[in-house]
């Protein structure tokens, strides 16, 4: 009997170099995928019942510190479904300003994810600390502009991790157009590191593995998307983010403490850069496009190994549109718009590094929380993360038991699935039949 015949259990129980606590199981029988499961088993955190009875106001403070990798998503999308509810609009300055802040957070958490998360499947390291021994000037490069994208979010936020300056109506101060401009020679700098970088990651060895995916992004008229935009799917959904839950719902499993969130007719799309891209490759500026076709990435990637390469793009945009608000920016006269606590419900959508986070809040008349309902970007991939996995095994039935675990992991990782704040190193038993 040859390996692909066997019935084999594959089984992760830390899944290595993601945010948090997952672990994966793949019953295989006569060469066939009977089930796969993505399992995430850390216990609830009950941030939406945190913030019942709690001001508006809080909400972006709360909700920060679910994740402090990308806490910014968190604070963006409850301040924009508060200030939904409540009629208030933030433009000017103050528009700019949000937009800056998310630069920040995209720049940190791509480069985090693309060179000590991601870039050692490909070269074959088991860690950034490896890829560092060989390719040290690249390794300290990107940690320099990791730092960069930190210190975007510290001069517009209050501090690199879990921001204290954002608030419902805009910001409690707003930064002096000088304290920007310090930053204008390193993101220049920035900007040629990052073509550098994405000249690297697009040479990397990739599987010939596409998918015909549903993607789902925002889709903004103007811009690539980050705070604001209509929900928009490869489908062709085109709605308000009010909406969402009419075209979204979100299922329990019995083998996973995250909800799974797949269409209403019941399947499984992606979020994330690689939506992103599809749906707004338009809306990048005629630079960025030039700089992704000059290392083989076009219109409609299809890879989610190559997903990498769309994260090295994401971050030059991230860059120069960083640039473009700094050389702009005048500071408003006040540092948040007014804002009128009513009776009210709101729904709004920003795109995390990691895709769209969806936060619904209902408010009573005294300003206080009465219900919230926050859907994260990897409880709406976990399933086709699945399905991914459900297509690439059988390619590698041939490889032992430790070959076949890996591969997995590489496809789970094209997601940088956050699961928490948290990463641990990979423990792998297989069950043989």
């Amino acid at each position: 009997m040859t390996r692909a015949d066997q019935s084999r259990t594959i089984k992760v129980d830390y899944l290595a170099r993601v945010e948090g606590e997952g672990a994966l199981t793949i019953r295989l029988k006569g060469g066939v995928v009977e089930d796969v499961k993505l399992r995430i088993f850390e216990p609830p955190r009950f941030f939406e019942a945190f913030l019942q009875g709690r001001s508006f106001a809080e909400a972006p403070d709360i909700t920060a510190r679910i994740c402090g990798i990308c806490p910014v998503a968190y604070m963006m999308s409850a301040a924009h479904a508060v200030e939904r509810a409540f009629g208030v609009e933030v433009g000017g300055a103050l528009r700019e300003l949000r937009r800056l802040l998310y630069c920040g957070e995209w720049i940190e958490s791509h480069v985090l994810h693309i060179f000590m998360l991601h870039a050692p499947d490909f070269l074959g390291y088991d860690d950034a600390i490896q890829i560092a021994r060989d390719h040290r000037e690249l390794v300290e490069a990107a940690l320099r502009l990791k730092q960069l994208g930190n210190d975007i979010v510290t001069a517009v936020g209050g501090r690199e991790i879990h921001p204290v300056n954002v608030r419902v109506g805009g910001f409690y101060k707003a930064p002096a157009a000088a304290d920007l401009q310090r930053l204008r020679e390193r993101l220049v700098w920035g900007c040629g590191f990052a073509r550098q970088a994405l000249e690297f990651v697009a040479g990397l060895p990739f599987p010939d593995f596409e998918q015909d995916y549903t993607f789902v992004s925002l889709r903004h008229h103007l811009e690539y998307p980050m705070n604001e935009g209509r929900l928009a799917s490869s489908r062709g959904l085109d709605c308000d983010v009010a909406a969402f839950e009419e075209h979204i719902e979100e299922r329990h499993v019995a083998y996973s403490n995250a909800l799974q969130a797949t269409l209403r007719d019941g399947g499984h799309y992606m979020v994330g850069p690689l939506a992103r891209f599809n749906l707004n490759y338009e809306r990048l500026p005629a630079g960025v496009r030039a700089a992704a076709a000059a290392v083989g990435l076009g219109h409609g990637c299809r890879n989610p190994f190559k997903s990498i390469i769309v994260r090295a793009v994401e971050v030059l945009y991230a860059l120069e549109e960083a640039l473009r608000i700094i050389d702009a920016y005048q500071a408003p006269p006040r540092p948040a718009v007014p804002v009128q606590p009513r009776a009210g419900e709101g729904m709004a959508c920003t795109e995390a590094p990691r895709g769209i986070l969806y936060h619904h809040y209902r408010i009573g008349d005294d300003g206080l929380i009465e219900s919230a309902r926050i859907v994260p970007p990897t409880a709406q991939n976990q399933r086709a993360i699945e399905e991914d996995l459900r297509r690439l095994v059988p390619r590698y039935l041939r490889l032992s038991d430790a070959g076949l675990s890996l591969q997995c992991e590489r496809a789970i990782r094209n997601y940088d699935p956050c699961i928490s704040c948290a990463t641990h190193f990979l423990k792998t038993t297989v069950e043989r039949g």
